[in-house]
């Protein structure tokens, strides 16, 4: 018995496995599986041999449009409206004209910048501002007028309450007036000596006047000069510090000029300041304002000297008062002023300017 290998196998020789027959569609798609054993715990569809190219609209997720042929674009493209222009982000600056009344503002400038103040276009060109105090300075100005115009009639004593609120407001606002701040020593000079004034005035007698007010500023001066002298600072600084120490004693110490004063003059010049630095403080023009101011406090003068018995002569002493108290305002203007400022030296400048006059013209 022959070994014959049945018929159609060949041991050596592997034929390949009858092919399934399947259809034209899954001959396109057929794909080849792995058999073996993976971590994948998950089912995965099989990944296709070759992917079929299938039009773009099929597989787009919005529906397909539809555009006009090359040669309607233009017409259509004609009927529709076109969008404006994007404008530009920066605006041109308005043209430059003159400042609105009360607006606190100056004219438009060719920066583009139509809202700068005055006070910043002077700290720009780097001169000083001049920022007036207001309302509320002016106010507290009436009111301690109005204080030393009822106290001067009463007594020298009675006076002096006030009086002395003055002269430290003036020692105080004057440093901060020039930007030195903070100064204890020069404003505590300054304030002791106008105690010193008031004082030997007092004792002396209102006779005596020139020369319980004239004493104690030259001895203050030479108060000042020790101080700055005692100072470590550079020569710069110190006589910066002896100019200011020294003017803020001379204004602390003029201002006990009410106190030598006769008491209805005194009285009159209180009562004419505390009006015109309100009527000065009226939003007005400056031109009108003065003249209004110095008008006021001229009325102010004839209607007190009626009350006290300087009559007419009232009517000179509030005209002088009203003028120094106007140069005083302006001087607490200057400077870079602050709201300390304003509600200091713009307080009690006006009535320190008008204590000598005051005491001049009541004599």
């Amino acid at each position: 018995m022959s070994n014959q290998p049945y018929e159609g196998y060949d041991p050596y020789q592997q034929q390949p496995p009858a092919q399934p027959q399947w259809g034209y569609e899954e001959q396109q798609y057929a794909t080849q599986q792995w058999q073996g054993q993976t971590w994948e715990t998950q089912t995965h569809p099989p990944v296709q041999a070759a992917q079929p190219q299938v039009p773009a609209a099929e597989t787009a997720y919005m529906p397909p449009q539809t555009y006009a042929p090359a040669q309607q674009q233009p017409q259509a493209a004609a009927q529709q409206p076109q969008a404006p222009a994007q404008q530009p982000t920066h605006t041109p600056p308005p043209a430059p004209g003159p400042a609105g009344p009360g607006t606190g503002y100056g004219p438009a400038t060719l920066a583009g910048n139509a809202r700068v103040t005055d006070a910043q276009r002077a700290r720009l060109e780097g001169r000083s501002p001049i920022i007036e105090p207001g309302m509320q300075p002016a106010l507290l100005t009436g009111l301690l007028g109005l204080l030393l115009a009822v106290a001067a009639p009463l007594s020298s004593y009675a006076l002096v309450v006030p009086l002395v609120i003055l002269q430290a407001l003036t020692a105080a606002g004057w440093f901060r007036l020039n930007g030195m701040w903070p100064a204890r020593q020069g404003i505590a000079l300054a304030f002791l000596g106008a105690l010193a004034a008031d004082g030997a005035l007092l004792v002396a007698g209102r006779d005596q006047a020139p020369a319980a007010i004239l004493g104690p500023l030259g001895i203050w001066v030479l108060l000042s000069l020790v101080l700055q002298l005692r100072s470590h600072a550079d020569p710069d600084t110190r006589m910066y510090g002896l100019m200011a120490t020294v003017a803020s004693s001379a204004l602390a110490i003029i201002a006990t000029g009410f106190l030598g004063a006769d008491p209805d003059a005194a009285a009159v010049g209180a009562a004419a300041v505390a009006v015109a630095v309100v009527a000065r403080a009226l939003p007005l023009p400056t031109v009108a304002s003065v003249v209004v101011s110095v008008l006021a406090a001229t009325g102010a003068g004839i209607a007190v000297g009626d009350m006290t018995g300087l009559g007419t002569k009232g009517a000179l002493i509030g005209a002088g008062a009203a003028a120094c108290a106007l140069a005083g305002h302006r001087v607490a203007s200057y400077d870079y002023p602050s709201k300390f400022v304003h509600f200091t030296a713009g307080v009690a400048l006006p009535l320190a300017a008008a204590a000598p006059v005051v005491w001049l013209l009541g004599r």
